[in-house]
């Protein structure tokens, strides 16, 4: 955590432009309290110098005093999204050096939640159960989580239904990752609510029959000669060229459709994951992020050598230099929750700036390009995204997740215990609800209130 936030919080640390913002900044602890009067400093991280450019610069100065409560307070109105820094200085020298962010109007209502829509339990090829892999992302600073099982949906569930009686503010998402017949293109399920590898031969997938669908009329189940059927007969209709296999990119479409008909988020995950060859073809993939029937692209995830998730960015600008834009997300692909035992564990996430942290928010604001994908492969972390989203990404990385993460450690440790059987961790949970919705209430001051 950087030594500014340690020192002091400042808050709101995000608002809107254009709008009169009050900020806070309070002393934590005697070492760092304030004294007497003080000049802030407002300026843009985007501006330049104030000294060198001085008319690209908003840089203003505002004479203040401590307040009764220890605390310093100023009033400004920020014209341009971005970082500014405020700082607190007294005969030039600077006591306090904190920063904030402004935002542009779309962003209203948009929070920052960060969640993996990729990864696996003892259920498939994973380690643990489903009930403490969302625990341990949960302790790991995880807003929302899916289990994505191999070719099975109920795990999911299962999850889901491990905390349905303790109050929790971890989303945990039902999904799976699809495995049908003809079709090794590896498709993750984000957030239907029913299955689609229920839709085939539940036995040949180690299916749970009564745990195929969250909603009462899931489509029938097909054998496997209806469901080639049907994939032959969209053929036809989407002129797939020469050197595409037809059955596979139909394939993915009818998937793909299927997810969305049930609300979900199809994901296109890791072409170049190798498997001896890329898993997908070159030409496949290509033609697939062309024609993108997906609803969005696992740019990001599953590996740590360089050509997964290097290429996987790599394919994302090439296609947005060409005019081809589709979302992205990044998740982990994890077959172990635990970054002791896992150097993968934690290797990539997204952050969604959606209105609440809900399945249907979360989808559509991934599907409107709200999202960035952020690779931790490295202590050094890389963002993949559109510039604006990956600057305000970084902010947040840097200013607000060390103090976010604070509150999920504890949670994330009460719901494991629970998970496991210690029926006092409900009391805990209990008393520690809520308090994740009142950090944004602090320091997000772009509710959807018409006088903010």
């Amino acid at each position: 955590m950087k030594t500014e936030l340690h020192d002091y919080d400042i808050f709101p640390k995000v608002f809107l432009v254009r709008q009169s913002a009050r900020i806070t900044i309070k002393p934590l602890g005697k070492h760092a309290a304030f004294e007497g009067d003080y000049t802030a400093a407002v300026l843009s991280m985007a501006c330049g110098s104030p000294a060198l450019y001085p008319h690209h610069n908003p840089y203003c100065e505002y004479p203040v005093s401590v307040e009764a409560d220890g605390c310093i307070r100023i009033t400004h109105v920020f014209q341009e999204e971005g970082e500014y820094r405020i700082r607190i200085c007294r005969n030039g020298e600077s006591k306090a050096d904190l920063s904030v962010y402004a935002l542009e109007e779309d962003m209203r209502g948009r929070y920052p939640y960060r969640g993996d829509l990729h990864m696996h339990t003892f259920r498939s090829d994973g380690r643990e159960d489903p009930a403490v892999v969302a625990a341990n992302y949960r302790k790991n600073g995880y807003d929302f989580t899916v289990i994505s099982d191999h070719g099975r949906y109920y795990p999911s569930l299962e999850a889901i239904d491990a905390y349905k009686d303790v109050p929790h503010e971890l989303n945990i998402v039902f999904g799976e990752e699809i495995h049908l017949p003809g079709n090794d293109v590896h498709i993750v399920n984000f957030g239907s609510t029913y299955s689609v590898n229920g839709l085939w031969n539940l036995s040949a997938q180690n299916l749970e029959s009564d745990r195929r669908a969250v909603t009462d009329n899931p489509p029938p189940i097909l054998t496997e000669e209806e469901y080639r059927e049907e994939v032959h007969a969209l053929i036809p209709e989407l002129e797939i060229p020469e050197g595409i296999d037809p059955f596979t990119y139909a394939s993915c479409v009818w998937i793909f459709r299927h997810i969305r008909n049930g609300g979900g988020l199809g994901i296109f995950a890791h072409p170049y994951w190798i498997v001896g060859p890329y898993q997908v073809p070159e030409a496949l993939c290509e033609y697939l992020t062309a024609t993108h029937p997906f609803d969005a692209f696992e740019v990001l995830g599953g590996e740590r050598y360089y050509q997964q998730n290097g290429f996987q960015t790599m394919r994302y600008y090439e296609d947005r230099a060409k005019g081809i834009h589709y979302p992205i997300v990044g998740s982990t692909d994890s077959h172990n929750s635990l970054p002791e035992a896992n150097q993968n564990a934690l290797l990539c996430s997204t952050f969604v700036f959606a209105k609440e942290n809900e399945r249907t928010a979360l989808i559509s604001a991934i599907k409107d390009e709200y999202s960035v994908a952020v690779d931790t492969i490295s202590s050094e972390y890389r963002l993949v995204g559109e510039m604006r989203l990956a600057k305000y990404t970084r902010f947040l990385l840097d200013e607000f997740t060390p103090l976010h993460d604070e509150l999920c450690f504890e949670e994330g440790r009460l719901m494991k215990a629970y998970a496991v059987g210690d029926p006092s961790a409900a009391e805990g949970l209990t008393f520690l609800s809520g308090r994740m919705k009142k950090l944004y209430e602090k320091y997000f001051d772009i509710t959807p209130g018409e006088n903010n």
